[in-house]
């Protein structure tokens, strides 16, 4: 039997953070994940020397130096800038919607020209108040951006008709009245020449860490005099749990489901062709195309190996036991997940964290600094 200070439920980046971070400061950590490998959702594969995205296009990008130079240390990264295409019936339009973008649609040439364009479409349609999605995109882009660009493509990633989808969804639409298709205005940006996965496997060095078992399977969480005891079934003793899990299957769903949209990835391995649609992401903003964008892999690294690896990405309802991608941050799943938190509040041996744990969207750099800030919480 032996005593650890932390057992770090999922392997992920939060879960590897917090892991590197307790080594490093003398604590004792044991990680485990219910799938059979480490990095979470930003795991990749090498396929034909080409380090492929298992779970959709992960572009690490950020502003904040010290979490810059943070990854630096566990990984060597190239300078990929992220500039996807929109695929539209035989149209292709760069994005970010930006001076490429309106001059490709309208043939305007100055931003004065594309900023008279889009403000005289919006004047025509008077909304003042949008009611719905649909009605606050258009009172952002105008019609032409809208129809092309942004109706089909929402449409699909939430499954419903954007008249149906409330206007909070979209706060704002950014448009860019420059010629820079870069995705991203942060000031770092690019992709671990070696993957993701490589990446974590360096933060995790040293520590013991057992996939392909669930939580539940693994660990029983035993109530004492003190409050609470985890163990596991060789009769180790965990003195706190990290949880990067789902919030409310923690609780086993005792206060009812919280609502994610979900993703399914078809991965085609092309060996005979060299360059499939000479672009990292091309998203297909038309609602007839059932999916939402074509990743080939090689172009995050500007890949100059024979053969190539695409995959098409497609949303999909959320269902209990599928896995969960982006939450549903509505009215209901708001006032549900407020409850959660108060029961995560009568556990104080378990810190919730990650996107599942604290049922949040976090692009890659931000989830790193909320590790952090728990391993600061801690120390």
């Amino acid at each position: 039997m032996r005593q650890y200070d932390y057992l770090i439920v999922g392997a992920g980046l939060f879960g590897a953070v917090f892991a590197h971070e307790m080594k490093k400061r003398g604590r004792s950590v044991f990680v485990i994940d219910k799938r059979q490998h480490i990095a979470g959702n930003i795991y990749t594969r090498s396929v034909m020397d080409i380090q492929v995205h298992e779970y959709g296009a992960h572009i690490f990008h950020t502003s904040d130096k010290r979490i810059w130079d943070y990854v630096n240390g566990f990984a060597e990264f190239n300078h990929y800038i992220n500039s996807p295409i929109a695929y539209y019936k035989g149209e292709l339009y760069n994005l970010p919607f930006n001076m490429n973008t309106f001059n490709k649609m309208w043939g305007v040439v100055t931003p004065d020209e594309a900023r008279e364009r889009i403000a005289k479409q919006i004047e025509t349609l008077h909304i003042t108040e949008p009611k719905n999605l649909e009605e606050q995109a258009l009172s952002l882009v105008g019609t032409d951006v809208y129809e092309k660009l942004v109706k089909g493509y929402t449409e699909k990633q939430w499954g419903r008709d954007c008249k149906e989808l409330p206007a909070f969804i979209i706060k704002r639409l950014p448009l860019r009245f420059t010629y820079d298709n870069n995705y991203f205005n942060d000031r770092y940006q690019g992709i671990p020449v070696d993957g993701y996965t490589a990446m974590v496997k360096k933060m995790l060095e040293g520590v013991e860490v057992r996939t392909g078992v669930s939580y539940r399977e693994f660990a029983e969480e035993l109530k004492t005099d003190s409050g609470a005891e985890v163990t596991d079934k060789d009769g180790n003793v965990y003195r706190k749990v990290v949880y990067t899990g789902m919030l409310d299957e923690y609780f086993d769903y005792s206060l009812g489901h919280l609502e994610y949209r979900s993703l399914r990835f078809e991965t085609e391995e092309l060996p005979e062709c060299d360059n499939y649609q000479g672009n990292a992401v091309v998203n297909y903003t038309e609602r007839e195309v059932p999916y939402t964008r074509v990743i080939e892999h090689k172009h995050f690294a500007f890949g100059t190996q024979k053969g190539t690896v695409i995959t098409r990405e497609y949303p999909a309802e959320w269902r209990a036991g599928d896995e969960p991608y982006y939450p549903v941050n509505d009215a209901r799943n708001d006032e549900l997940l407020a409850r959660y938190q108060d029961l995560a509040k009568t556990k104080p041996h378990v810190i919730f964290g990650g996107r599942l744990g604290q049922y949040k969207y976090f692009d890659m750099d931000k989830v790193i600094d909320a590790a952090l800030r728990a391993v600061e919480a801690e120390a």
